[in-house]
């Protein structure tokens, strides 16, 4: 029989440890941070998390302050 592998991603490094419900948040939030986002000032989708809260552009060097996993909270286009 062959072993089947689960799909963990990037919490594969926890191993046993944590809970499953824990680590497929965790995964989720991963993934929001590191995907591309597209720019406020240039418009394409070269935009990347630098550190927590600090977001910068690629293409055109646009940095700016934003949320902690995604670019634009959902506070921040309420106001």
């Amino acid at each position: 029989m062959s072993k089947k592998k689960k799909k963990v991603g990037s919490t594969g490094r926890f191993g046993a440890r944590y809970g499953r419900r824990v680590k497929i948040s965790l995964k989720k939030i991963e993934e929001k941070q590191r995907i591309f986002y597209v720019c406020p000032s240039c418009k394409r989708k070269s935009l990347r998390r630098i550190a927590s809260g600090i977001w910068e552009c690629k293409k055109c060097g646009a940095k700016f302050a934003g949320g902690a996993y995604t670019p634009r909270t959902e506070l921040g286009e309420e106001r």
